[in-house]
């Protein structure tokens, strides 16, 4: 029997529980990006550090001992788990014309790959948060934000998910290229659609 404990900062943890302690085991997976993070294994006599990939310590076992656990003997332990864990959210970034709701064409063509995304899902979540680049004050860009955010909401139909969609506004905070005051940046006239 086993299951999976995902760390979201740096990296995924299995544990295996195979009834007694002396055959649990701890193993170290890569990220999706291929990073390892690192993993402290504590116990009773210490502590014992994973750090690559597909290293593995006994839960239990003596202290700064270590194995490589094979792509099988994950597969064999866990591989039931691992199908289980849900889909990671997926990010989209559209992008409007100056002082307006409207869609640049490249991000109008993306709205049928949000559609799709959406559809993918069992019980999808949305959010979509709108944002600007710091041309008006910070009244209007928030309130132009939130009109941003609204046309993707009804463009991409949230109205049929009710309740599992969050439509808000940045305005001109969070800019993805900071800028100074009074500066139009087409990378900051966006909103980001992230569905879960």
């Amino acid at each position: 029997m086993g299951y999976a404990l995902r760390r979201a900062s740096l990296a995924m943890i299995v544990l295996g529980l195979a009834g007694c302690a002396n055959r649990s085991y701890v193993v170290l997976l890569s990220n999706d990006d291929g990073t390892t993070g690192k993993v402290l294994v504590s116990g009773r006599g210490g502590a014992t550090l994973l750090e690559k990939h597909h290293e593995g310590a006994a839960i239990g076992g003596p202290t700064g001992k270590t194995f490589i656990v094979s792509e099988d003997k994950i597969a064999k332990d866990f591989g039931a788990a691992m199908a289980a864990r849900p889909k990671k959210p997926s990010i989209f970034l559209l992008y409007f014309e100056t002082g307006d709701t409207r869609l640049t064409p490249e991000s109008k063509a993306d709205i049928p790959k949000i559609l799709e995304e959406v559809n993918n899902r069992p019980a999808p979540d949305i959010s979509i948060i709108g944002h600007t680049d710091t041309v008006g004050s910070d009244d209007e860009n928030l309130a132009l934000g939130l009109m941003r955010a609204r046309l993707v909401a009804e463009r991409i139909g949230t109205t049929k998910i009710g309740d599992r969609v969050s439509v808000g506004s940045h305005g001109e905070k969070n800019l993805l290229q900071p800028t100074p005051d009074n500066t139009a940046e087409p990378r900051n006239r966006r909103a980001e659609v992230t569905v879960r």
